[in-house]
Formats: structure tokens, sequence, C-alpha cells
């Protein structure tokens, strides 16, 4: 998450892991769902940037990035278990 501060993105963070969270119906506690969210938000910039050559700007853009990046990772963590 660029352009804001730590405690910022400790709170966007826990916010777009709970929204992920609720989305994907999955039941994680508030230190994942920060986790989920920070993680969620650099994945979610980097393919952004990729694929368009530019992110979303401002706090509700990245909230928005960091939940679907989150939705992302949860998505992924499913397949992968899945075949295991």
């Amino acid at each position: 998450m660029e352009g804001i501060g730590w405690i910022l993105t400790i709170i966007l963070g826990g916010l777009a892991g709970w929204i992920a969270e609720k989305v994907m119906k999955s039941d994680h506690g508030l230190l994942t769902n920060v986790i989920l969210g920070v993680v969620g938000a650099l994945v979610g910039n980097w393919l952004l940037r990729t694929l368009l050559g530019s992110t979303l700007g401002g706090t509700f853009g990245q909230l928005v990035v960091a939940a679907a990046g989150a939705c992302l990772l949860i998505w992924a963590y499913r397949a992968i278990r899945s075949k295991t």
C-alpha cells in the first residue's frame, strides 16, 4: 500500500482481510485477516501494475485492491490444499 503509514496499513489490511473472509466464506482470526489484507494489497498492486501499468489510488482504492488480493490468496490456498 503506497503513500500511507504503517498504522493505516494495518487497519486497512485488517479490514480488507475481514471483507475477503466474508466474501470467500472463511473463518480466520484478526492476525490472519491483517496478514491476508497486507499481502493481498501487495499481490493486488503488483498484478495491477503488471497488467495495467498503474494501480488504484487513494485509501478506498487501496482497500478494494487489498480485498481483491486477499480473496485471490484465499482462493489459491484452497486450490493448493484441495490437490493434496
